[in-house]
């Protein structure tokens, strides 16, 4: 279910053919330099396709109509030495894909003594002409903003790999990846919203139109259905995997993980069936004894697929699950959560949810717990209770925008030891360079839905870039 498309990355590097004849070498020697990028870039999860050097506007066209035909996402010109504006502006322009400008010289300077050593003018000015990458950006930056066209630039130094002009360029193509990915995904969503829940009512054109998500609406009689299905030997499989996965505690019954064993294996018959990537659920379940048996015996499932990079959001939170899957697309993890309260003595906030736990930002492993009743919510049965890492996080929201559909809304922080409630959810306490006070003010100014998602990492970074590709504006308080 997650073997996406992967994303397909133009590269082409820009030059000046008069040149060529002019200087001996030079050309090749760009071109190399175009290779060396493509080496940098590539890796299992990206497709580069190198357009080679283009260095006239009949080349430019005809790389235009390339581009298309290869059917890029991204587009990366790097500007190996000065080159017309008009070189470039015809791919840009039917491309129609994010672009970023490398503005990448060999070195970090010339070498001055050896260039003023050789023994013509023609020799140095080819040489000067192999770090003359900075030259033309201005002309074609000014092009760019004229036509209302947006652009990224990473300047730095070709032959460094600690230079920091790639590991931003990796940020934005990590973003790129993500982006691409949420265009490609299956959004399921099944039941119904929590009644009384206003803030996280959302549309849902606008979720497809401004993410690219498809959405599925399903059934919980589907996982119901599948449920009479499951064998005996599914069951005690499913089990074992439980004792895998999870701290399974000895005040959990047979009865009990045999009923969410059940559900389980019906949940996983049910992702691939519907082959979706994300899911948002509730569902009462009252009235219709099967379908309250599935859902009140749902969650540790539920777990297991957003351990396996499918997060699952609970209370119909469409918008959360979407900032779940950005944050575990960018190998944060990605956390349903909320409010539980504050600890003013620590100047902490103390934020958590019933429902999934992603195993791959917990402090330990995850425990299961039995409860007597699921609060505000129908039923009973087993539920999970972690910390999330202690160390770096960051919060993410997506948050309704009334001119763009949407915007992110961010946070970084850290998640510390100390008491958490045992009482079977997801728990932990943070802290905010604002403050416990400052941050409750800072965050809810901004208007989310009372949930967001939870990541390990700071990489407020990286989800701006993500907010750029999407065309939205992002917001951290801190």
């Amino acid at each position: 279910m997650e073997q996406q498309r992967t994303l397909r990355i133009g590269l082409l590097g820009i030059g000046l053919e008069a040149y060529w004849s002019q200087f001996a070498g030079l050309e090749q020697r760009l071109i190399g330099y175009v290779s060396e990028v493509e080496q940098k870039i590539a890796s299992s999860s990206r497709t580069v396709v190198n357009f080679g050097l283009v260095d006239t506007p009949e080349k430019s066209i005809e790389t235009a109509h390339a581009c298309r035909r290869e059917d890029v996402d991204i587009l990366l010109v790097y500007i190996t030495t000065y080159a017309l504006s008009a070189i470039v502006l015809p791919v840009i322009q039917r491309a129609k894909v994010p672009v970023f400008l490398l503005n990448l010289q060999p070195e970090a300077a010339i070498d001055f003594a050896n260039l003023n050593a050789m023994d013509n003018a023609t020799d140095k000015t080819g040489e000067w002409l192999a770090y003359c990458s900075a030259c033309p950006v201005p002309e074609i930056a000014n092009v760019l903003r004229r036509l209302d066209v947006p652009f990224q630039q990473i300047t730095g130094v070709l032959h460094a790999d600690n230079d920091p002009c790639w590991k931003e360029l990796d940020e934005w193509l990590r973003a790129a990846e993500a982006v691409h990915a949420l265009q490609h995904a299956r959004l399921g969503l099944m039941g119904h919203y929590y009644s009384g829940m206003l803030d996280i009512a959302t549309d849902l054109t606008q979720v497809s139109g401004r993410f690219g998500t498809h959405i599925e609406m399903l059934e919980v009689d589907e996982i119901s259905a599948r449920r009479r299905e499951v064998s005996e030997q599914q069951i005690a499989k499913k089990v074992e995997e439980f004792r895998r996965f999870f701290e399974v505690g000895d005040d959990c019954s047979t009865e009990e993980l045999r009923r969410a064993a059940s559900t389980a294996v019906a949940l996983d018959a049910f992702a691939e069936a519907n082959r979706f990537n994300a899911l948002a659920y509730y569902y009462k379940g009252s009235g219709v004894s099967e379908n309250e048996d599935t859902m009140s015996s749902i969650i540790l499932g539920t777990s297991m697929l957003t351990g396996r990079h499918i997060p699952v959001a609970g209370e119909y939170e469409v918008k959360n699950v979407i900032a779940m899957k950005i944050m575990d697309l960018l190998g944060a993890g990605g956390s349903f959560t909320e409010y539980y309260a504050n600890d003013l003595n620590d100047d902490l906030v103390l934020m958590g949810h019933d429902g999934p736990g992603h195993i791959g930002i917990a402090q330990g492993r995850i425990r299961v717990r039995p409860l007597r009743v699921y609060h505000g919510k129908v039923g009973k049965g087993l539920s999970v209770e972690m910390q999330v890492k202690h160390g770096p996080v960051t919060l993410l929201s997506v948050v309704e925008d009334p001119k763009r559909g949407f915007r992110l809304l961010v946070a970084e922080g850290e998640s510390v030891p100390g008491s958490i409630m045992e009482i079977g959810n997801t728990n932990s306490r943070y802290r905010f360079s604002l403050g416990a006070r400052g941050f409750n003010e800072a965050w809810n100014a901004e208007g989310p839905a009372h949930h967001c998602a939870i990541g390990v990492g700071h990489i407020a970074g990286t989800l701006r870039k993500v907010a750029t590709l999407l065309g939205m504006q992002m917001t951290q308080i801190c």
